[in-house]
């Protein structure tokens, strides 16, 4: 059985040590051959020189150049490079694998020929007192939406996991990761393996710890992506995807009639207010359960506007920039949020 680990990397000198240490921490089937694919967007902050240290002790590890820096690019660099495998696990640099991760997803595949993709639970993990508050927010159906997988409970059939596994056969069925996309590639696939008759499996049994963006100002930017990005998944298919995505957009278009609801007097006014009024009071309720002090209530209540608005611009400007202007991505949002 070969195994191949693609893990996408740009400047995760922070975490791309430990990372590599799960990884090479788990615990295979017997006879198993794995083999790691760092797959480099040119770091320069000290990733590349970790990655180089780390493969003087793992005979198996490999560096991948990635010139483009994109991720995308980054996913197919590593699948090629690592050949025609039984399996492969991608993995985030952010991402730190339960020993049992990628064994679990091993049996489950095999158990199941009509699951091609498993992935499992996050455990989010922060740097400081923001990243603290933003994984407790995301950590909630609220922040992140019913159905989300980071937010289920139970095992059980999904439209999407993190850090997933999938047999090789998939990527010679439906073909690689779009590199089109600069976010949601993993969506666009994973609703690719769908349309083409494949499931996905969440399993809560395992885990991967990750490291949430640890300021508001990267998250905001994250979610404005994933957003933007989502419209374009959505053209390409013809199709919305997941019915959550338009909560973000609407909320938006919501705000805005509100804040034009103020050149009226009398009870368009009042009538405009109550949606907001009962969101900052289940916003309230959500931060309360949440919070293990009380001063993590205004914090986590701050949270969920940025990642529902920072999510319903970005899809907004997604559809006048895809749909309505007919253009392609701007450059501005093909940098990630790092």
């Amino acid at each position: 059985m070969k195994i191949s680990v693609v893990i996408p990397c740009r400047n995760e000198r922070q975490y791309i040590r430990e990372c590599m240490q799960a990884i090479y921490a788990s615990h295979l089937p017997e006879g198993a051959e794995m083999h790691v694919h760092v797959v480099d967007g040119m770091s320069n902050d000290g990733t590349r020189e970790v990655v180089i240290e780390l493969m003087s002790i793992y005979s198996s590890l490999e560096l991948v150049d990635n010139q483009k820096q994109l991720t995308p690019y980054a996913f197919n660099l590593g699948i090629h490079a690592g050949g025609k495998v039984d399996y492969v696990q991608i993995v985030g640099a952010r991402h730190i694998l339960s020993p049992d991760y990628i064994s679990t997803c091993i049996d489950r595949l095999q158990a199941d020929a009509a699951i091609w993709c498993v992935g499992g639970r996050i455990v989010n993990e922060y740097v400081n007192e923001t990243g603290r508050i933003i994984s407790k927010a995301m950590s909630s159906s609220f922040g992140m939406g019913i159905g989300n997988f980071r937010t289920l409970e139970a095992s059980g059939f999904t439209d999407t996991v993190t850090s997933p596994m999938y047999p090789y056969h998939v990527f010679e069925q439906i073909g690689f990761f779009d590199e089109e996309l600069i976010r949601n590639q993993d969506d666009d696939f994973n609703f690719r393996v769908i349309r083409a008759g494949g499931k996905i499996w969440y399993e809560h049994a395992i885990s991967l710890k990750y490291y949430v963006r640890a300021n508001y100002k990267g998250l905001w930017r994250q979610f404005y992506q994933y957003g933007y990005w989502k419209v374009c998944v959505n053209r390409k298919h013809g199709a919305v995807t997941k019915l959550r995505q338009l909560v973000p957009p609407l909320f938006v278009c919501y705000l805005i009639l509100v804040f034009a609801s103020l050149c009226f007097d009398g009870w368009i006014k009042v009538v405009a207010f109550v949606p907001a009024v009962l969101y900052t009071i289940l916003a309230s309720l959500v931060a309360f359960q949440l919070s293990d002090r009380s001063k993590d209530i205004f914090g986590i209540m701050r949270t969920f506007p940025i990642l529902h608005i920072s999510y319903g611009l970005g899809y907004l400007a997604g559809i006048f920039r895809f749909l309505i202007l007919q253009k392609k991505p701007t450059d501005k949002q093909k940098r990630l949020s790092r």
